[in-house]
């Protein structure tokens, strides 16, 4: 829960972004009034209507202008509600990612990640209720989601970016919130030969902060566009274009663990960890705090390389047959060196706990080890993807396409990392200050603060190496993960008179394959006299100056830092042993998953009086059908001397196949009214589906035993039986409702305004669920919780305004001001509860045993979302503002079955101005996110403190050369 001082400066910040918004939307309005009352320029005397060729009185822009300028042309034109960004130039989109230009299109935003926008939720909602195609079809990724991985495709190759806010039929099934569409150009329709060159260098504050390494990075692209007259075998089209990114990505932050304990305040535990409250007693009134089991300060230093390479063939050998070939590639290098000061047992011996109503702890001491953890991750990606398209016109009114496509993502990391801990005794083994392993701590949150406090017992000093002398743990984790797609399509239209101007039908057929493995080699050593010369040999001094000098209330700014590579090779001759030869375990993941889909799409037209109306109607039919296999480890029962038992690990995996399956029916209408020329009205209605990650399907589990070697029954011995995934969770479904105003003055000029419903047939909740299991040759029933889908019905509604104009009205030289400004507003009802403090479902006995903390709303669901452009184009320059805010959302794991995460309110600023010295040559500066503000996460529940991360701004200067 917030504090009062919080809760109100999150509601200052979101009613002065509010307010922004509305004096925005107010000057927007009032502009094309002052507009048409101002003298006529050249432009404004262009009926709205004809937003087509450029005729003689028609002035030729570019930049974001221009983007702008196509956007609202494609949102009239488009039968769906739809939103766009797209260019006739390549590289302009008004963004250094994908994902940096998407969050510039209406009721999109974004979440960051080192400073850059990653994962996309369109209207409040999470990502995983959208979907992403890319040049129309589905795309893997490395992150065991269904979100397109954006930082793969550079911005500079893409030309259009199309979000389709309602469902028609013969869109690529899923997305309950919206659909994504990424294009490249074809060839032949660019209509023109085109050589490109981009460079561009960046520079880092953050990193300028690292000890012997370079604040500099670059990227440079180049692109070529050709078109050809083959004579009789038609004509033919190429493109081609290559991209390197060498940069880097400093981060700083403080966070505690991803597990989070309900502790019992009222009972001491001076040498142990805290009491666990359970659900059914904290049901009975028991007190609890929330505590972490661990607290980690980290400093991070990087260089990330990605390659690129885009290219497609367009052969038309006549006006009926039209045939594509797009191939993609993309390469990442990516090494991280982290420096972590671990407080491993934040459990450990609490004591004068504080805490409020919600178990948010305010004050608490305890005792912890103290570690010195070096790593290094090393991250490979390789993506490949491409597709085949033939369209034929086999008669004048019939069009047949065909499509085929691959994608195919590998990512796999592997991190060496190795720690030393605090004991009694320093590396010459002389008793320490403390004279103990564990060292006193406070934590404390000061009323309104982001930023715990915690403080480390004096005596002890955090850049003494000698100290970190105990306990040395070498681990190398080797994590990969692959994705694959392979899809085929098939599509008809044809064409008619009357009402019906088109029927369409389709099929397609994709099979998804999601399968990791997280393979870990572990060695541990207890001499001291080799700690010690380890230790001597491989002290490195702090990488950074200011550590975390922004975040209110941080004590330390550095600590004791290690070469873990330089210890690899000290403590284990070698550094890198590799992985294990058998790299099964329980928490890997194999699913597949094949969808089998066909539609059946009207497209109509007509009028009701004077007034034309068109539209679209249809259903798709969608089947999906899961099958995950998972390993289960087997346990030997021992029977010991007393006639009680204990279980061992035999070192033997059993595989276990889950399969699940589900059918959908999914209608769609969409209609157009023409109230004026210049004003629509849409309608839409739909239902929509929106799958769970491939990651979330996992079958494997892993049992956790009790401690102690007595136990009188096999189920005493079993402490926990965690899921890694849940097969049998079902797509999640909504019935929606869509209207929408929209007037346009002019090409420059947009208001529009949306309502949308949407109505969810249910939640998701922990549930316990009885799973067979052999041990000691003998079959068990054991309950294990995992997460399905629940039958509580949800909604959401929401209001969606878009305001864009540029000022014409106004005296020269400010004439050449302009811009968009849009607003979201959502509201939900939804339930995601914690898998460990939530509310847990058991379809035996058909009872809910209340949870212990709030459940969260949709992931990724934010109540406000704001965005804002600003250009202003005077002859050869052109400089833009790009502004986002986001409220606080919940945001889960990938994989699932885990608790509870949210993330902060957040807004960004990125700058953006270009200069033409030629007509050929240009430019460019950029500057992203000018704010430099934390993001900032709460767990489990809001206002308990997680995590503060800093990644500081990021400035690029740039050339672009065309011929």
């Amino acid at each position: 829960m917030m504090s009062p001082h919080d809760r109100g400066s999150a509601r200052g910040h979101s009613r002065r972004t509010i307010r922004f918004c509305l004096l925005a939307g107010v000057a927007f309005v009032a502009a094309p009034v002052l507009a048409q009352e101002a003298p006529a320029q050249s432009e404004a005397t262009q009926a709205p209507q004809d937003f087509g060729g450029a005729s003689a009185q028609d002035i030729i822009v570019t930049g974001l202008r221009e983007t702008l300028q196509t956007s609202i042309n494609e949102k009239r034109r488009e039968t769906a509600i739809v939103d766009s960004l797209s260019s006739t130039e390549i590289g302009d989109l008004p963004a250094l990612s994908v994902g940096e230009a998407i969050q510039t299109i209406t009721g999109a935003t974004t979440h960051r990640e080192k400073g850059g926008a990653s994962e996309i939720s369109l209207r409040g909602l999470g990502s995983f209720l959208s979907n992403t195609t890319f040049n129309g079809r589905d795309a893997s990724n490395g992150s065991g989601d269904r979100a397109v991985n954006f930082n793969q495709f550079p911005s500079e190759l893409i030309n259009g970016i199309k979000i389709y806010k309602t469902q028609q039929a013969d869109l690529v099934e899923g997305g309950v919130a919206g659909t994504i569409e990424l294009g490249t150009i074809r060839p032949l329709a660019f209509k023109k030969r085109h050589i490109q060159l981009d460079f561009k260098t960046n520079y880092s504050p953050y990193q300028d902060r690292i000890r012997g390494s370079s604040a500099w990075g670059w990227r440079g692209t180049a692109s070529y566009v050709d078109q050809f007259d083959a004579g009789a075998l038609g004509e033919i089209g190429i493109a081609l274009g290559v991209q390197r990114n060498k940069t880097n990505n400093p981060e700083e932050t403080y966070a505690a663990s991803s597990t989070w304990v309900a502790c019992n305040p009222g009972l001491a535990v001076p040498n142990g960890n805290c009491s666990e409250v359970s659900r059914e007693q904290a049901a009975a009134g028991t007190p609890f705090a929330l505590v972490p089991n661990a607290a980690t300060y980290r400093q991070i230093s990087e260089n990330d390389k990605r390659d690129a390479i885009f290219g497609a063939i367009q052969w038309r050998p006549s006006s009926t047959l039209d045939i594509n070939l797009d191939v993609q590639y993309s390469k990442r290098n990516y090494a991280e060196n982290r420096r972590d000061l671990n407080l491993s047992e934040m459990r450990y011996g609490l004591s004068n706990i504080a805490y409020d109503e919600n178990g948010v702890i305010t004050h608490l001491e305890g005792r912890t080890s103290l570690e010195a953890v070096g790593t290094l991750l090393e991250r490979d990606e390789e993506y490949r993807g491409g597709g085949f398209n033939v369209e034929w016109r086999p008669a004048d009114r019939l069009t047949i396409k065909a499509d085929a496509s691959y994608s195919r993502t590998v990512r796999t990391d592997v991190e060496r990392s190795v720690r030393l801990r605090t004991d009694p005794l320093d590396i010459y083994g002389n008793p320490t200050a403390i004279n103990n392993q564990r060292v006193g701590y406070i934590y404390d949150v000061a009323p309104g603060s982001y930023a715990p406090t915690l403080t480390i017992d004096p005596r002890f000093d955090v850049n003494d190496y000698a100290l970190f002398s105990d306990d040395a743990r070498l681990r190398r984790d080797e994590l990969q993960r692959r994705n694959r797609i392979i899809a085929g399509r098939l599509d008809a239209t044809y064409e008619m008179d009357g009402f019906l101007r088109s029927v369409a039908a389709g099929a397609r057929w994709t099979e998804q394959t999601y399968s990791d493995y997280d393979d870990r080699v572990e060695i541990t050593q207890d001499s001291r006299a080799v700690d010690r010369d380890v230790n001597l040999a491989c002290r490195t001094t702090f990488p950074q100056s200011d550590y975390l000098s922004n975040a209110p209330g941080n004590q330390l700014s550095s600590w004791a830092t290690f070469d873990p590579v330089c210890q690899f090779r000290e403590y284990l001759g070698t550094e890198d042993p590799g992985r294990n030869a058998d790299v099964r375990s329980v928490a890997n993941r194999d699913v597949t998953e094949r969808t089998l889909a066909a539609y059946l799409m009207a497209n109509y037209e007509s009028s009701l009086g004077d007034m034309p109306i068109r539209g679209n109607f249809g259903v798709r039919a969608v089947q999906t059908r899961v099958t995950s296999n998972g390993l289960r480890s087997d346990l030997q029962v021992v029977n010991n001397p007393d006639g009680s038992i204990r279980l061992v690990d035999s070192g033997v995996f059993d595989t276990v196949t889950i399969k699940s399956r589900s059918t959908r029916l999914l209608p769609s209408i969409n209609a157009i009214f023409e109230l004026k020329p210049d004003l629509l009205l849409r309608l839409a209605g739909y239902r929509a589906m929106s799958r769970p990650a491939p990651s979330a399907l996992g079958a494997g589990r892993t049992i956790q035993l009790e401690d102690g070697t007595n136990f009188s029954s096999v189920a005493d011995a079993i402490s926990l039986i965690t899921a890694n995934g849940s097969p049998r969770l079902k797509p999640l479904m909504s019935w929606n409702a869509d209207a929408s105003l929209e007037y346009y003055l002019n090409k420059d000029s947009l208001f529009s305004a949306t309502v949308y419903y949407k109505q969810f047939t249910g939640g998701f909740i922990p549930v316990v669920l009885n799973e067979d299991y052999s041990i000691g040759g003998q079959n068990y029933s054991i309950p294990v919780v995992q997460t399905q889908n629940s039958t509580r019905k949800s909604r959401v509604y929401g209001l969606e305004v878009t305001l864009a104009n540029r000022f014409t009205w106004l005296p020269a030289p400010f004439d050449g001001l302009g811009g968009k400004v849009s607003y979201n507003y959502a509201n939900s009802n939804f339930r995601n509860e914690d898998i460990r403090l939530g509310a847990v479902y058991d379809p035996e006995t058909g009872e809910t045993t209340p949870g212990m903390i709030p459940a969260a709303n949709l992931s990724g669901y934010s109540k406000h979302v704001v965005s804002g452009q600003l250009y202003y184009s005077l002859g050869k320059m052109n400089l833009s503002a790009i502004y986002n805010y986001r409220s606080k959302y919940y945001q889960d794991f990938v994989g699932g079955n885990s608790q509870l995460r949210y993330v902060r309110g957040n807004q960004t600023l990125d700058l953006r101005a270009s200069y033409d010295v030629t007509p050929n040559v240009q430019l460019q500066f950029q500057a992203v996110n000018v704010f430099d503000e934390p993001k900032i996460t709460d767990m489990p529940v809001q206002g308990s403190i997680r995590q503060y991360h800093y990644y500081g701004s990021r400035y690029f200067l740039g050339v672009r050369a065309k011929i």
